[in-house]
């Protein structure tokens, strides 16, 4: 399952208008990255190493099964032709990857799609209410509890802090006076320089290297 997309998008779907509350542009490389970091988790890419005869900045495919969920199959097909930088895979991917993310969530009946207009010649406009908020809560209250409890995150908790943070996107899942942004700010870097990692998990350090790289590329 593409966790660390779909909790994302759930999150930011999570308010009034049952829409993202980021601009366009930025919420299709913001959910295109964060299909790469669904990918880091499940060790099927990572950055290249030093001493590799691949340039430092290219993400290398790592082999494994086939993946079942569709919506991080793109991801590893075009990973998979060739080593390629964080930043040119995020432009590859982020015109498809909005609308397999929201396909999927409508496909396993945790959201509803609502037209608001039908125009022959521009991009049609919808709102995507939850279906169950038990899966939004939970992502909502990991993200509460590692922003301002000072819980460690779990890793997809963690990559979707560090995500939003680099896009400015916090906004968009949470209303705070400036006291509290800066309280947030200050925890969402401590998150992304990735202290919540678990050095014994592979996984986990696939993940916080591969969050590094991808991050760069979004700012």
């Amino acid at each position: 399952m593409a966790r660390i997309a779909e909790d994302l998008l759930l999150l930011l779907l999570d308010n009034a208008a049952a829409q993202p509350g980021l601009q366009h542009a930025r919420l299709q490389r913001l959910l295109a990255a964060a299909v790469l970091l669904d990918l880091a988790y499940d060790c099927r890419v990572r950055p290249a190493l030093p001493g590799e005869p691949v340039p430092a900045d290219r993400l290398i495919a790592l082999t494994g099964p086939p993946p079942m969920d569709p919506v991080v199959r793109p991801a590893l097909a075009l990973l998979q032709e060739a080593p390629i930088t964080a930043s040119a895979a995020i432009g590859k991917l982020r015109k498809h990857t909005e609308d397999q993310v929201l396909d999927q969530l409508l496909r396993t009946g945790q959201i509803h799609q609502i037209s608001l207009s039908q125009n022959r010649f521009r991009r049609n406009s919808y709102a995507w209410p939850l279906a169950s908020r038990s899966r939004v809560d939970r992502a909502r209250s990991a993200l509460l509890a590692a922003l301002f409890d000072g819980d460690r995150p779990d890793p997809a908790t963690a990559a979707i802090v560090s995500l939003l943070h680099a896009v400015g996107g916090l906004n968009a899942v949470l209303s705070l006076n400036d006291r509290g942004w800066q309280w947030v700010v200050d925890r969402a870097n401590e998150i992304a320089s990735g202290t919540w990692v678990d050095d014994e998990k592979m996984e986990d350090v696939n993940l916080a290297v591969t969050t590094a790289a991808v991050r760069a590329a979004l700012v």
